[in-house]
C-alpha cells in the first residue's frame, strides 16, 4: 500500500511552465514504476508519462513528448513532472500513479493520487 499526494498545479499562461510533484508514503518507493496521467473535463483519463524504478528509462505520450519530463528522486520518495511550453489543451487534472509492474508501456496503475489541477490559459 502506498499513498500518493500531488502538488504544484495551478494557473499558467500558454507557453509557460509548471513542475508537478508527487510525494509517496512508505519506504518501498523505489520498487514502483511511477507514472502521470491526466483527465480533462468530460474526457477519459489519459496516460502522460512513466518512469522506471531506477529512473533510467522513461516513456511519454506523443502529445507531450519533447515538452514534458518525468523524473524521480528515490531518496525523497518523490516523482516529478516538468511541464514546459504548455498549451491550453494540457489543461486537466493531473494524477500521479504507482505500479508494481516494471512495464512502462503499457502502464498499468495500481495506486492513484488525488490529482492536482493544471489550467493553461490562452
Amino acid at each position: 500500500q502506498v499513498q500518493l499526494v500531488e502538488s504544484g498545479g495551478g494557473l499558467v499562461q500558454a507557453g509557460g511552465s509548471l513542475r508537478l510533484s508527487c510525494a509517496a508514503s512508505g519506504r518501498t518507493f523505489s520498487t514502483y514504476t511511477m507514472g502521470w496521467f491526466r483527465q480533462a473535463p468530460g474526457k477519459e483519463r489519459d496516460f502522460v508519462a512513466a518512469i522506471s524504478r531506477s529512473g533510467v528509462s522513461t516513456y511519454y505520450a506523443d502529445s507531450v513528448k519533447g515538452r514534458f519530463t518525468i523524473s524521480r528522486d528515490n531518496a525523497k520518495n518523490t516523482v516529478y513532472l516538468q511541464m514546459n511550453s504548455l498549451k491550453p489543451e494540457d489543461t486537466a487534472v493531473y494524477y500521479c500513479a504507482a505500479s508494481y509492474s516494471g512495464s512502462l508501456y503499457p502502464y498499468e496503475s495500481d495506486y492513484w493520487g488525488q490529482g492536482t489541477q493544471v489550467t493553461v490559459s490562452s
